[in-house]
């Protein structure tokens, strides 16, 4: 069983050490190969991700990644930043499906900033398309035009998605809600796009195969507001690219703190990247405050999906949630009374858990 990690940038190998110390914990013989990709990639090769690295990541059976990206890096040309790192990878290993449970521990119920009883409870799963849609539509660039008599600069941005690529993660949603409250919300803009009109039809196409669940729609600016307003209203949602991306990183702070939430990245064959939901956070970089438990609770995700290692991975939650009832909190998740610890000791706390 092979690991590739990926430290990457900023906080990134802060928290990745942490998590590889909860793997070692289990001591179930990972093999496990260190590469970079993002910033540090660019700052020691050139590239955000080198050959080297696609070697290591094709080798691997899951791959482990911190972070990428940083202000430090903003000035270099697109095709150079760190953030064409983590698509290279995505496009290289044919993830199709972002996997985002936003969970709320419930000690952590007064670190939301919604009340209690909104968000007391609340468990989704937000599922986001990751391989089509507007970031990987041709054609793209920055060009000159004229436009009303004027020569300028123009963007543009192509919005693309075949049948094949929503079916795809379609089914994953369905599978995925008949192992939870066998509800699945499927969300578009079809009033406007007709990417997704294609989205909605497709969905609906499927249902049908899966009478158990049941589906419904709601066009992304409705969902991005009951988000807030009622979320414990939704079990599975399956999105796009773009409103995926969106609508997850809201979702995660239902929970307190992005901090806390893990993510999966899967192709169709089960291998996968594991990741934080959270950046690369370089105003913390170094200074050894950084929740590591985001991470931890990816490698659970590592364990449960890939490896069909589930006894283990909730060996893993359960360590997770033994810490937070002990207490024990970092920064961003901290309140009155309870134990304020850095990176390292929430590391500490998690292990003496297992």
């Amino acid at each position: 069983m092979k690991i590739c990690v990926l430290p990457g940038d900023g906080i990134g190998p802060e928290i990745t050490a942490q998590a590889v110390r909860v793997l070692k914990a289990l001591d179930l013989k990972f093999e496990m190969e260190e590469a970079l990709l993002g910033g540090c990639a660019v700052d020691a090769t050139g590239s955000p991700f080198p050959e080297a690295t696609q070697k290591a990541a094709l080798d691997a059976d899951a791959v482990l990644l911190g972070a990428v990206g940083g202000p430090k890096w903003d000035v270099l040309p697109r095709e150079q930043r760190p953030e064409r790192g983590l698509l290279g990878i995505r496009k290289l290993l044919g993830l199709f499906a972002n996997l985002r449970p936003a969970v709320l521990y419930p000690e952590l119920a007064n670190a939301s900033t919604l009340k209690p009883e909104v968000v007391s409870g609340l468990d989704i799963l937000i599922l986001r398309e990751l391989t089509g849609d507007i970031y990987f539509g041709q054609p793209r660039g920055i060009e000159t035009r004229e436009v009303e008599g004027v020569q300028q600069r123009v963007g543009v941005n192509t919005m693309i998605y075949s049948e094949n690529e929503i079916r795809r993660i379609g089914r994953m949603a369905f599978e995925a809600a008949r192992k939870r409250s066998r509800k699945v919300c499927s969300v578009d803009k079809m009033n406007v796009l007709e990417t997704t009109q294609l989205w909605r039809d497709v969905m609906n196409e499927l249902a049908p195969e899966y009478p158990d669940v049941e589906l419904t729609h709601m066009l992304v600016d409705n969902a991005a507001m009951q988000l807030v307003r009622a979320p414990k209203q939704f079990d599975v949602m399956v999105t796009g690219n773009m409103f995926g991306d969106i609508l997850s990183d809201e979702a995660s702070m239902l929970t307190g703190s992005i901090g806390m939430l893990p993510s999966a990245s899967l192709n169709e064959t089960g291998k996968g990247l594991y990741e934080p939901c959270h950046g690369s956070a370089p105003d913390i970089a170094g200074k050894g405050v950084a929740n590591p438990l985001a991470t931890i609770l990816s490698v659970a995700m590592m364990l449960r999906y890939t490896f069909g290692m589930e006894a283990e991975a909730q060996r893993i939650e359960s360590s997770v949630k033994k810490v937070l009832a002990q207490g024990f909190r970092t920064g961003d998740i901290y309140e009155p009374g309870t134990k304020k610890v850095g990176t390292a000791e929430m590391g500490d706390s998690v292990l003496a858990a297992l």
